[in-house]
């Protein structure tokens, strides 16, 4: 299995992006880190460098809704490691309404952030992979992905939908093509995060910890595809592709 050591992360300032930033260090790989927060990912390098002084972290400010922003980090990211392997999609948002409830700027700002910017930064990360005939783009997706949500899930299950197809998409080009470089779709189920705080007695919660070791292994892997952790979320997978949508609506 080819060992991705240059690795960059988006939305790494907090959440699964900073775990997933700290789990890569702790195997000794090295680090691009952007996110909005620069002094969170200053703190970050500085403890992610003082645990594992062989590696190298570089950090740039990003706006992943800056579109001509991301293409720019992303290059500079590329210069700062002498290249790049890996590329983590990650940054993304959660906030929505139920539609037609007067809140279309929460929508709109969600559909935004999760799909517009995450195809900005899929075709930052294609654009260096092609070039270096070589990479692994990993786009983080969600188990909301599966079905159409109600409520204020719409929007996002939406989103994270279009993520999902759009990182399938590549992926068939790739293998079209014969091409070496991989690309993989992660579906994490719940995991606690600084944003999931308000929802922490939602069912099937899964840790910070767990579910960063989960994603770090699926990505490892390198496949196609993975709902994390394994447990439940294969089985709830399976169930949610198939059940009436009336059932689905009653546990979402």
């Amino acid at each position: 299995m080819t060992v991705r050591r240059k690795i960059l992360v988006t939305g790494a300032s907090s959440g699964l992006g900073e775990g997933m930033a700290r789990a890569f260090a702790a195997r000794g790989r090295d680090l691009a880190l952007c996110a909005r927060r620069t002094d969170r990912l200053e703190a970050l390098r500085e403890d992610l460098l003082a645990a594992h002084p062989g590696i190298t972290v570089s950090v740039r400010s990003l706006d992943v809704n800056d579109h001509q922003q991301v293409f720019d980090v992303f290059r500079a990211l590329r210069t700062d490691l002498g290249g790049l392997d890996r590329v983590v999609v990650n940054a993304g948002l959660g906030k929505g309404r139920p539609i037609g409830t007067g809140r279309f700027d929460a929508n709109l700002q969600t559909a935004q952030t999760n799909f517009t910017a995450a195809l900005a930064q899929c075709e930052a990360a294609m654009e260096i992979f092609r070039a270096q005939r070589a990479g692994h783009l990993v786009v983080v997706s969600s188990m909301s992905a599966m079905r159409g949500l109600p409520r204020s899930l719409t929007t996002y299950a939406a989103s994270k939908a279009g993520v999902s197809a759009l990182a399938e998409g590549i992926r068939a080009e790739m293998l079209q093509a014969r091409s070496p470089i991989a690309v993989t779709t992660l579906h994490p189920g719940y995991i606690a995060t600084d944003l999931s705080a308000g929802a922490a007695k939602t069912p099937m919660m899964t840790s910070t910890e767990k579910g960063v070791r989960a994603m770090v292994r699926a990505i490892e892997r390198e496949g196609a595809e993975a709902k994390v952790p394994a447990w439940p979320w294969v089985p709830v997978g399976f169930l949610l592709r198939r059940l009436p949508l009336r059932l689905v609506t009653k546990v979402s």
